[in-house]
């Protein structure tokens, strides 16, 4: 299986420099990252919002290892949230953030908020309070422009820390969504206790090297157990986003919101930037709403490599475009 050996690349700086220099990188990186400036990614929140679609857009970069990097990733945010106002185009957009970039792993003591502490559970320490601080701006900012933040699910050891921070948020900012990954074993319970009034919850498989010991290994049962949960959600009183570009999925998504009796606008679709692109606009079209995920930003690789290992497909095309371009 490739995935597994691709994941492990995405953490190796040896493998980094070799495709950072590799000839078709740039053009097959091209596909998956909308740009690395706000500038750039402007013409395509404006184009997507014109052809009826939403976007939610990650600022790419997980390698943190200092304070001031973590807090150069909130001003990030910040300056997007600003430009989206400025555009009038707050509602067609939101955010997903990964709390790695905002400090959570760092080990060092970590400010607390506003000086005082935050309340959170005293079994995290570190990188989990300067992650919740870095955080609370940019989800404040967003509701300032009527959208909302959605934090990313990462690897499993991370979970329980992104789940406190999400339960904090919402406190002030209930709509703050979160991401449930179908291949861990501790997620059917996860959807359970998420699936409750007011709650967004996006859906996906899982794109992480996890172990046996927490997370299906084979694709038959992740799949069956997305369907699992993505019923869970569907019958609950929560608000799904389903993250898959699977047709089959997609086709008991729409069964499963039909027998829930959910109207078009009580779920949506989340797609990846470049990927079956004419499947959005399809979506969108049949009143279903439908928001892509646009990923930008210099620090491309590890979101890169995600998105190789998710589907052979996408390595056979960057290993084509490397030949060309030797």
């Amino acid at each position: 299986m490739l995935g597994p050996v691709i994941l492990a690349a995405s953490r190796s700086d040896k493998m980094r420099r070799f495709i950072s220099a590799a000839p078709g990188t740039k053009q097959v990186v091209g596909r998956f990252i909308a740009g690395e400036t706000v500038e750039q990614v402007v013409p395509i929140i404006e184009d997507a919002a014109g052809k009826g679609l939403e976007v939610t857009m990650d600022v790419v970069g997980e390698d943190i290892t200092t304070p001031e990097q973590a807090a150069a990733a909130r001003d990030a945010y910040l300056e997007l949230i600003g430009r989206l106002k400025d555009l009038g185009l707050g509602t067609r957009a939101e955010m997903s953030v990964k709390l790695s970039m905002f400090g959570q792993s760092l080990p060092s003591p970590a400010t607390t908020l506003n000086g005082e502490p935050s309340g959170l559970a005293p079994a995290f320490h570190g990188g989990h309070e300067l992650a919740l601080a870095n955080v609370r701006p940019v989800v404040e900012a967003a509701a300032e422009i009527g959208t909302t933040v959605t934090l990313d699910a990462e690897d499993h050891t991370t979970l329980d820390s992104m789940f406190a921070i999400h339960e904090e948020l919402r406190k002030d900012y209930p709509q703050t969504g979160c991401v449930i990954q179908a291949y861990l074993f501790r997620t059917e319970e996860d959807a359970r206790r998420l699936a409750a009034a007011g709650s967004r919850v996006r859906i996906v498989k899982g794109a992480y090297k996890e172990p046996a010991s927490v997370a299906y290994q084979e694709k038959a049962e992740i799949d069956k157990a997305y369907v699992r949960i993505l019923r869970t959600l569907m019958d609950g009183e929560g608000y799904p986003m389903i993250g898959s570009h699977d047709p089959r999925l997609i086709a008991i998504a729409q069964e499963l919101g039909r027998k829930a009796g959910r109207k078009l606008d009580e779920y949506e679709f989340q797609m990846l930037y470049g990927i079956r692109s004419e499947e959005h606009i399809r979506l969108a079209a049949e009143g279903h709403r439908m928001r892509v995920y646009t990923a930008y930003g210099t620090d491309w690789y590890g979101y890169f490599m995600r998105r190789l290992a998710e589907k052979p497909a996408n390595l056979l095309f960057f290993g084509r475009s490397i030949l060309t371009k030797g």
